[in-house]
């Protein structure tokens, strides 16, 4: 299994990137090959007394910033780490492809250089996120602003196999982000799309409202990418504020520093559970072959977790179960007509 790294996307590369990349060759058996600039991830390695033997290295020229706008992937940044990168992943030179950098030129570049999964309207980005009880998926959550009923129909079945084959949820509870339960709640994109998931085989449950996501509500939450993403940060901010009030909590005084003591296995529990590095990075849904988003600021173990979930994501074959379903459905589709 070989991942292909880009070694310079994300606020904290190319360091944290090379540490996450050793991390994850050492304890998961892969092969990984940094892209970017040879001498800079030489010499920050020799900085840093990071041992890189036995990783590959692909030189690329440039970066593409997170100010620049997506399209830039396939005009002046096409020589940068992330277009070199998915380059060879088209090219089959790897199996997956890792990057923290720009979402949309990302997203882009997947669409465009890497291609999308025969039937596929649109590539939908899929945070694994925490709930009450678990993990929960959310998809799209920021690659479509836009969407149509049947884009988002697409993003339930290719986020019930991914339950199924990467997290091991035997049939998955599929869910509709709406403003309540009801089903004539919404725009006329919740009404439409609550239908095709209603007349599928998918196990659809209904509408989710923003209050039940996190209390276990399904476990593929299906949105539009512009609600999708505004969950996400909400979800990530909430998270964050509960954690530091705790933490405020416990550091108060002696006698709240002494209760902290006595339960420190549950709070360092329940803080893991709400930490967005345990789910890794969030695979581009869609694609031909695997992409990974790993967070814009992730820290080298955040990183590990992202080319984890590559390697799952390819080992289990949900590209090609995806293939499969979508045949059937078309399928289906025609017999209906």
């Amino acid at each position: 299994m070989k991942i292909i790294v880009d070694a310079f996307g994300g606020d904290n590369a190319p360091l944290e990137i090379i540490k996450g990349a050793v991390m994850a060759k050492n304890e998961y058996n892969v092969d990984i090959v940094l892209v970017g600039n040879e001498e800079v991830i030489r010499q920050v390695a020799v900085d840093n007394d990071i041992d890189i033997y036995g990783i590959e290295i692909a030189h690329a020229d440039s970066v593409i910033s997170q100010e620049e706008p997506g399209s830039e992937i396939m005009k002046s940044k096409s020589d940068s780490s992330m277009a070199v990168g998915l380059k060879m992943l088209a090219n089959k030179e790897g199996d997956a492809f890792v990057s923290a950098g720009n979402s949309g030129a990302l997203c882009v570049g997947a669409t465009l250089i890497v291609k999308r999964i025969k039937g596929i309207k649109r590539p939908g980005f899929a945070a694994i996120l925490p709930n009450l009880n678990g993990r929960f998926m959310l998809v799209d959550c920021g690659a479509n602003v836009e969407c149509k009923p049947n884009m988002l129909k697409q993003f339930a079945i290719m986020g019930s196999i991914y339950m199924q084959k990467v997290m091991g949820i035997e049939n998955p509870r599929i869910g509709l982000a709406n403003v309540g339960t009801e089903e004539h709640k919404g725009t006329p994109l919740q009404h439409e799309t609550y239908k095709l998931l209603s007349n599928s085989n998918l196990n659809f449950v209904g509408n989710v409202e923003g209050r039940d996501i996190p209390l276990d509500g399904c476990d593929v939450l299906v949105a539009d990418g512009f609600t999708g993403n505004l969950i996400l940060k909400t979800y990530e901010g909430v998270a964050l504020a509960i954690l530091k009030k705790i933490k405020g909590i416990f550091t108060k005084n002696i006698k709240n520093k002494i209760s902290a003591a006595l339960i420190m296995k549950d709070v360092k529990e329940f803080k893991k559970a709400f930490d967005y590095s345990e789910g890794g990075g969030a695979p581009i849904m869609g694609c031909s072959m695997p992409v990974f988003k790993a967070h814009g600021n992730s820290d080298a173990k955040t990183f590990k977790m992202a080319i984890k979930m590559a390697k799952i994501y390819s080992e289990n074959d949900v590209i090609g179960t995806i293939s499969q379903e979508l045949l059937k459905n078309r399928e289906s589709d025609k017999e209906d007509e």
